[in-house]
């Protein structure tokens, strides 16, 4: 008598590609996204403790403004030089039905995503506080430079935070020019702690969660510990409405009672198999 086959077994991992293969897509990424790219994240196993400037801080007065724009533009100078990961082209070929980002790195963009809502702002744009003028963060750069001759030579040894700020206590003596426009205070256009996200950002992310209910979609978290509410939002709406939604980040989540199948592991091995597999006939 012969021996029976072993039966087929399959992963968890292998189960989530197999689950989001054929469905209609919402994807939510976060820091661990970029991590590949050379941007550290905020909460990940190894991430140190940090606390960002809020917007209460900021507007404040001139002097925590100046020690904003004394270290983000030290970030700046190595954040804009990051190139998407293979995570970020993955995403760009799978082309979900809304990519809502967490990040303020454009990464995304520059991958060639074409329908994305970044939750937060790009951090390279600058918005004026006073006539909502908005230029771009090159502009600044450069007008930064010419004001600080030698600030970034100095500080060549920072390391970048997700947000494009640098670990930096001495900024005295550091020049901010102010909206050349009509004089007003200028701040990445970016989301800070403290902030709201916009209504309409929030409202278009809503409504693509709220019809994968409708067309058997699914929701993807990518790199994100859904600390914040502005993320661990819509898992919990895609979770109510009975959509499928899997976590794929490094530690755990806020979100992990939520999901379908959680994947503690990095994003662009799993990004580059489902795009793969999607694109299989």
């Amino acid at each position: 008598m012969s021996a029976e086959a072993p039966l087929a077994t399959s992963s968890p991992y292998d189960d989530a590609l197999a689950l989001l293969r054929d469905r209609p897509l919402v994807v939510l990424t976060g820091a661990g996204l970029s991590t590949d790219s050379g941007i550290p994240d905020y909460r990940g196993p190894d991430s140190p403790q940090r606390t960002p400037m809020t917007y209460q801080e900021f507007v404040s007065g001139p002097v925590p403004r100046r020690r904003y724009w004394a270290r983000s533009h030290l970030g700046w100078g190595l954040m804009h030089r990051a190139e998407p990961n293979a995570g970020h082209l993955a995403l760009a070929t799978i082309d979900p039905e809304l990519l809502i980002t967490q990040n303020v790195d454009g990464l995304h963009e520059r991958a060639g995503s074409r329908r994305v809502v970044a939750l937060h702002g790009r951090v390279s744009d600058v918005v004026c506080l006073g006539c909502r003028t908005v230029t771009p963060r090159a502009w600044m750069h450069a007008l930064l430079t010419a004001l600080n001759p030698g600030w970034i030579e100095r500080h060549a040894d920072v390391s970048v935070n997700p947000d494009g700020d640098v670990e930096l206590e001495e900024t005295d003596g550091f020049l901010v020019p102010d909206c050349p426009v009509c004089g007003g205070a200028l701040k990445p256009d970016v989301v800070f702690f403290g902030e709201n996200v916009p209504r309409d950002r929030v409202d278009r992310c809503y409504a693509a969660v709220d019809a994968l209910a409708h067309h058997g979609g699914a929701l993807l978290v990518a790199g994100s510990s859904l600390t914040v509410m502005s993320g661990l939002r819509f898992a919990r709406r895609a979770a109510r409405a009975g959509t499928p939604v899997v976590v794929v980040n490094r530690g755990t989540t806020r979100g992990d009672g939520l999901a379908s199948y959680k994947l503690d592991m990095g994003t662009s091995e799993f990004l580059t198999d489902l795009a793969a597999l999607r694109s299989t006939p």
